[in-house]
């Protein structure tokens, strides 16, 4: 069977949820038997957002390959429980600079380089890797933006030749729009959706599938209404309306049957009905939680959810099997200090220190884990969090007053963490970090190997600064345990503290492999661990 192309689009407003719409229509697909994967194409020219600011774009995600990544691939491995790679995110910028590369080399020559055919035959090849590779009977392609962008116009015309070269049963789009409710009329109106749709059409594409996200139910009249001014069936407009949280919004697809409507357009069999036993299981036993805890999160960016997303859902999914309830309390490590932090940080079961670059908000990330060590409150550092306790323990326990990260402190006499060796030759910021899927060993009998089960792991990175192992020695007759290490490097990949509830810092980054079938067991460690302080203290 030839691969089958989804391509999803946004109209009236940014931020409407085509992500999810992707994810939740891809687990239907994938509960039926189909084999789908999901990418993004993004229209702003970075090469990718590697080197974009949090507050610009909110989390980079890391897949096993090393690419770096918009934070959407994040929810389509939650939801599918299947990796992504780089062919799953594609920018203009990447789509540019391959074009600009081959007319260097001379794939071009006597050719005027122009958007049609050069950049929208580029976008089609990147649609057409995927499917490709034969792995996948389904390809969602999702395209960032929204429909009358001039960014996305090139995208768009791509789409319409796409769907022009490959036949109408083998590509098919569907259109996020809005139809807001207007509280002075007391009633939801059409017509954005309405102009959403003929921008598209004006563009060369009619829809095949409107789904609306609506804060009230849409009823049958205007249903019709829109089905009647957009070309299309009253089966192909689609209700999305406000959820509780994004992992209903594969139930509410099912109840208003978007699958079947595409797998019929598409001349796809009806194959087993979804039951979603799992899913379901899991949101039962979200919305009803035995007990609840409070969990510090730690970092510089807490303004924006965004910027940590992957991290807030690894707790919802470490939560479920706890049986708890997570209320996450957002702590900027700029406001935290010596005289504060017992204040701060006094109401929380556990604290997670985030990852992040620079020296900004680092003095407060130190003292919350000096916090956490002497008060044995349950503590997961990541990334930079994990280089914030060696340098914690090296301040407070060894007595090495400056010690410091050569990243924050070119100057210190102790660089407990210091430049990859393999950094120091590094001159472009883009892509050149320790990216990706690395092996780590782990030590048997340790706090890691009882939480893991096992010896031998796989996790991702995104680092340049590493601990500095000629103070290896010296922190463990201290009493830091190495316990995690990279079999080809020797780099130190897990730290932990003993006589403690829970104290692990890891290198890697576990919030991203995260998933609802699979919750990561540093998540599910740290939570199994508040809870059974906060029980043994009530008790």
């Amino acid at each position: 069977m030839s691969t089958k192309y989804i391509f999803v689009t946004g109209g009236v407003t940014s931020s409407l949820g085509k992500g999810i719409i992707s994810a939740s229509l891809a687990k239907l697909l994938q509960s039926r038997g189909y084999s789908v994967t999901i990418q993004k194409l993004d229209p702003y020219i970075n090469v990718d957002p590697g080197t974009l600011n949090p507050y610009e774009h909110g989390e980079c995600y890391v897949t096993d390959d090393g690419a770096e990544t918009d934070l959407d691939l994040g929810h389509y491995e939650r939801f599918l429980n299947v990796p992504t790679s780089q062919a799953n995110n594609v920018t203009t910028g990447r789509i540019y600079q391959t074009v600009i590369d081959k007319e260097r080399k001379g794939d071009y020559l006597g050719k005027t380089v122009q958007i049609i055919p050069h950049i929208t035959d580029e976008i089609k090849n990147c649609v057409t890797k995927l499917g490709n590779t034969g792995s996948y009977e389904i390809v969602i392609t999702e395209i960032g933006g929204t429909v009358g962008d001039i960014e996305s116009l090139p995208y768009i015309e791509a789409v319409r030749q796409f769907r022009y070269e490959r036949g109408f049963d083998n590509v098919m789009v569907i259109h996020l729009t809005l139809i807001p409710y207007l509280k002075a009329a007391g009633e939801l109106k059409t017509k954005p959706t309405q102009h959403s749709v003929k921008t598209l059409q004006s563009q060369g594409i009619q829809p095949d599938i409107l789904v609306c996200r609506t804060e009230h139910e849409l009823n049958d009249e205007q249903k019709r209404k829109i089905a009647l001014f957009c070309n299309l069936s009253e089966n192909a407009v689609i209700e999305s309306r406000d959820a509780e949280t994004i992992y209903d919004v594969p139930l509410l697809m099912k109840e208003e049957k978007l699958d079947q409507v595409v797998l019929e357009r598409l001349k796809l069999q009806l194959r087993d009905e979804p039951t979603l036993k799992n899913w379901t299981d899991f949101l039962t036993k979200f919305k009803n939680p035995k007990r609840s805890i409070k969990v510090g999160l730690v970092g510089k960016y807490v303004e924006l959810q965004d910027a940590y997303k992957s991290i807030l859902e690894a707790l919802v999914h470490a939560g479920v099997p706890n049986e708890c309830s997570i209320e996450i309390v957002s702590f900027h490590s700029e406001e935290i200090n010596r005289a504060n932090v017992a204040e701060q940080l006094g109401s929380v079961q556990a604290i997670i220190v985030a990852p992040g670059f620079g020296r900004r908000g680092l003095e407060g990330k130190i003292v919350s884990i000096k916090y956490a060590r002497e008060n044995k409150i349950p503590f997961l550092g990541i990334c930079l969090g994990m280089q914030c306790a060696v340098i914690e323990f090296a301040r407070n326990v060894l007595s090495l007053n400056d010690a410091n990260s050569s990243e924050m402190d070119s100057k210190t006499d102790h660089a407990v963490i210091d430049l990859m060796q393999d950094q120091k030759s590094v001159i472009d910021m883009g892509g050149t970090m320790r990216l990706g899927a690395y092996a780590c060993e782990i030590t048997p009998n340790t706090l890691a190997h009882r939480v893991y089960g096992r010896t031998e792991i796989s996790e991702r990175h995104r680092h340049r600064f590493e601990f500095n192992n000629e103070y290896k020695d010296e922190m463990e007759k201290a009493g830091m345990i190495f316990s995690g290490m990279n079999p080809q490097s020797g780099l130190v990949e897990i730290v932990e503290l003993p006589n403690h509830p829970f104290f692990i810092g890891v290198q890697f980054h576990p919030e991203y492999k995260s998933t609802v079938a699979n919750p990561h067991p540093l998540f599910k460690g740290l939570i199994e661990a508040a809870v059974k302080e906060t029980e043994a203290v009530i008790a």
